[in-house]
């Protein structure tokens, strides 16, 4: 390996390792846990789950945050262009209106989450929040005449939101924070049936673990019907054989996502992806799964 790229590799591995430290800064943990309690109590009702993307079917934040983002990178660059202040002021203005919804909907998204992805995550919101003051300082400067001073804030403010977007990426697909955890189940279900043993030994209404081949899942017996589904949640892997069922839905023990039995959909989030569902058949008493839609 030549000297440049030695330095290169060095360089890359310092920069990783800063991205992974926030994970292990136990001290984190005292303000965070309040702070997330104190969030799972909003009284948001319906809300929460719109907050969540369960409507969009992926997380709702990393959507919106493309707006301020993209308002204050577009007025960065107008504030190099001669001639172009009022619009580089609207578009900082424009870019703080949108950081409440997109932040909102962070904090939301992060208050579901176990110890180490919410201290990566809390970092990532004390950045972001860094630069939408810096934003703020950089908008009253320019509406009190500072032009030179509003863009130097704005342009602080831009470094601060992009550090922070780096850890956003580190959180969302180094520590997988909002990735479908279930979406490699239909290349792991059996294409051709497979028994899962005597229906009598799944008690009804009560969530019972099985496995086939590479793929673990979850029975639930309901009368004369089973239902099965992928044993580990779409969230955050959750084992839902330790759940319970509530209203024709099989509720998560870790952070409460809800799927319904029937077909796997989200009746109510953190989770935002269904939950993948076998199609069963009882043969001589034996209940048998197949991937749906096989054969």
């Amino acid at each position: 390996m030549d000297t440049s790229a030695l330095h290169t590799h060095r360089w890359s591995r310092r920069l990783r390792r800063a991205l992974e430290a926030p994970a292990h800064w136990e001290v984190l943990d005292t303000p965070a846990q309040p702070l997330a309690d104190a969030l799972q109590s909003l009284p948001l009702g319906p809300y929460r789950d719109a907050l969540h993307g369960v409507w969009l079917g992926h997380p709702l934040h990393p959507a919106l945050v493309q707006l301020p983002i993209g308002c204050w990178t577009s007025a960065g660059l107008l504030d190099l262009a001669p001639g172009r202040r009022r619009s580089a002021d609207v578009l900082v203005a424009a870019g703080l209106l949108a950081a409440g919804p997109a932040a909102l909907a962070g904090w939301v998204d992060w208050s579901r989450l176990d110890a180490p992805r919410r201290r990566t995550g809390l970092v990532h919101a004390l950045a972001n929040t860094a630069g939408v003051l810096l934003y703020t300082g950089s908008l009253l400067a320019r509406c009190r005449g500072h032009r030179g001073r509003g863009r130097l804030l704005g342009w602080a403010g831009m470094t601060a939101v992009a550090a922070g977007g780096v850890l956003g990426g580190h959180l969302a697909y180094r520590q997988a924070a909002g990735p479908d955890r279930a979406a490699a189940v239909p290349r792991l279900a059996p294409p051709d049936w497979a028994t899962l043993g005597p229906v009598e030994d799944f008690p009804v209404g009560q969530p019972v673990r099985r496995r086939i081949g590479e793929l673990a899942v979850v029975v639930v017996r309901d009368g004369e019907r089973c239902h099965v589904l992928a044993e580990r949640c779409a969230h955050l892997s959750g084992p839902l054989s330790e759940g319970s069922v509530v209203d024709g839905c099989l509720r998560c023990p870790w952070h409460g996502s809800e799927f319904r039995l029937r077909d796997g959909e989200v009746a109510g989030g953190p989770a935002t992806a269904p939950q993948p569902v076998l199609e069963t058949r009882v043969l001589s008493g034996h209940l048998e799964v197949r991937l749906p839609g096989a054969g």
